[in-house]
């Protein structure tokens, strides 16, 4: 029962946002709608149990009149059952969408919001795969939550509505033993709650191990989604390594632990199965042999036994809704619990961004970027850098240098604000605008325009801005490609993806321009030709560039110099005639 209200409280949790959300009238029009539909529906049942013992009366009576009125009286029924059940299922299903559509908006909102995405990676939380968090996960839960929801709701006004009638037909057919009556009150009633909670006892003892099992799978179907996705895109650097064998073990490993997962799971369903349809079938005749002496010896007629039948099959059906729904519950429980999860690691990714005690950024009162005692450590708490009393003031063009690993890429995503490991104070003047260009830009799948002026829409510049961009920055000949949709990133060398993150912080021209070995793929007189044009159409923007050639000495007004002091790194400034420039 504990496991039960904790879930309950996180679907809640998960649900209750949508139908206090902007949409909230059209859902909860929706939900009304579709429950109404199901008590109409419900009330159908209760009708045509009653037409059983009618219409069997009359073929034991052989009453041809009533037969005929019978079986209009079940058209006009039936029609109406049908009309009802489509429009439910329609609306349904109109609610899901609207409920995916919020849902998934709120947590890409949630999600991709102050760069959680990436703090999430870098706390390794269990939150893994949100690609499946967001599609499959998110439509599992609408769908079961509904399913599973109006199914609970049926049976308990089922069960409400037939115990009732059960409690009659009991006194009506009284418990015949060794041709003696046995006189029990609602003897149906009694006989239906202990066959069902006997059921539910067994069904979880056999299927509760499917919770975890749905769980796991869906984490190993993901986990080798996302491997064959990785695939694709590092194709090239996998052929011309001949890794093809290497990858296909790999992969092949991810699949078998698919497949040992689901050989869990068929022999578990199979004993599930075995059982659920065994009682099933046993419930179809359970009522018959219990009002069969009665009705043998003259105490009840055809049309009241078959009654009968059918409204203890209504209770019992009601009573045992975790038995005949509890697959979908596993698979719903474990949806719920990834939810959960995903939900927790945003958080744990917003607060890291909040804490105190953490790196903080604040608004530098000047128009410099100010660093005061910064330690930068590694998400495990080893120190990784240190700084204190270093400053990019406006104008400058600094060089970063040091030896690999040694935390400088770490201090450029600290200064971004996307890096909170550490302690210290970051300062950046207010409404500064920073630019962030990587060794390997980041290109989106889409038109080239659209991938050139990202993170901006696509008619933020003319085509004639990035015709002259494109020009500049040596990549004439894709002037005439703005329009083409593709994989940037697969289709572009690195030389030529550096060339276009060159031209991005043209055409935004930032207060301040990282490079963090932005043009290492380049040969020296390219990256020369690419500062100097940067120079010239950046005058006000601030250059800090981490780079190992000497080359680049010449392109910078002063150097910052990464020296190890025991367990980590310390920043350390040096002056213009250190550069030999």
């Amino acid at each position: 029962m504990r496991n039960i209200g904790s879930t309950l409280a996180i679907v809640w949790r998960i649900a209750a946002p949508y139908f206090r959300s902007e949409d909230k009238w059209a859902g909860r029009g929706l939900l009304a709608a579709i429950i109404a539909i199901e008590l109409a529906l419900v009330a159908i049942d209760v009708l045509l149990n009653w037409w059983r013992a009618r219409f069997y009366d009359a073929l034991q009576d052989r009453n041809w009149d009533s037969f005929l009125y019978e079986l209009g009286y079940f058209s006009v029924i039936v029609t109406l059952f049908i009309v009802l059940a489509v429009y439910q299922l329609y609306l349904n299903q109109w609610l899901q969408i609207r409920w995916r559509k919020w849902l998934t908006q709120h947590y890409l909102g949630e999600w991709l919001g102050g760069a959680n995405h990436y703090r999430m990676q870098l706390l390794g939380d269990a939150a893994d795969n949100p690609d499946q968090r967001l599609t499959e996960d998110v439509e599992q839960f609408v769908a079961n939550t509904l399913s599973i929801g109006l199914g609970l709701l049926s049976s308990i006004v089922t069960l409400a509505s037939f115990v009732v009638i059960l409690w009659g037909l009991s006194q009506a057919a009284p418990l015949v033993i060794a041709g003696a009556d046995l006189t029990i009150p609602g003897y149906l009633v009694w006989a239906a709650l202990l066959y069902a909670i006997l059921g539910t006892l067994l069904t979880h003892w056999i299927g509760r191990p499917l919770i975890a099992l749905n769980f796991t799978k869906q984490r190993y179907e993901a986990d080798f989604r996302f491997n064959l996705v990785r695939v694709r895109e590092n194709s090239e650097q996998i052929a011309l390594l001949r890794g093809d064998e290497a990858e296909r073990g790999r992969l092949l490993d991810r699949f078998n632990r698919v497949v040992g997962n689901w050989l869990q799971i068929m022999i578990r369903t199979k004993w599930l199965t075995a059982f659920t349809t065994g009682y099933s079938q046993a419930s179809q005749v359970f009522p018959l042999v219990l009002i069969a002496p009665a009705y043998f010896a003259d105490k009840v007629q055809l049309g009241g036994m078959m009654q009968t039948a059918s409204a203890f099959g209504s209770v019992q059906g009601a009573l045992s809704f975790f038995v005949t729904a509890y697959r979908s519950l596993a698979e719903w429980r474990a949806v719920v619990a990834r939810l959960d999860g995903f939900e927790a690691s945003i958080a744990n990714a917003t607060d890291l961004a909040t804490r105190k005690d953490m790196v903080r950024m604040t608004p530098s009162s000047g128009e410099a970027i100010h660093i005061k005692e910064l330690a930068v450590q590694l998400p495990d708490g080893r120190p990784l850098v240190a700084a204190n009393g270093f400053s990019v003031r406006d104008g400058e063009r600094v060089l970063v240098t040091g030896p690999s690993g040694s935390g400088k890429s770490t201090l450029f995503r600290a200064i971004a604000g996307i890096w909170p490991f550490g302690k210290g104070e970051i300062a950046v003047p207010a409404d500064a605008t920073l630019m962030m260009l990587p060794q390997r830009p980041y290109f989106p799948v889409g038109s080239l325009k659209g991938a050139i002026v990202y993170p901006a829409a696509e008619d933020a510049f003319s085509t004639a801005e990035l015709t002259d961009v494109l020009r500049a920055v040596g990549l004439p000949a894709l002037a005439g490609r703005l329009d083409e949709h593709n994989h940037w990133n697969r289709l572009l060398s690195l030389g030529e993806q550096q060339r276009l993150g060159v031209a991005r912080a043209l055409l935004h021209k930032p207060q301040y321009l990282f490079l963090d070995e932005a043009t290492a793929s380049l040969d020296e007189p390219s990256e020369a030709a690419l500062y100097q044009l940067l120079y010239k159409q950046l005058p006000a923007t601030t250059f800090v560039s981490i780079g190992h050639r000497a080359t680049l000495h010449a392109f910078h007004g002063r150097n910052v110099v990464f020296e190890r002091e025991g367990d980590h790194f310390v920043v350390a400034n040096a002056a213009k005639a250190d550069l030999g420039a």
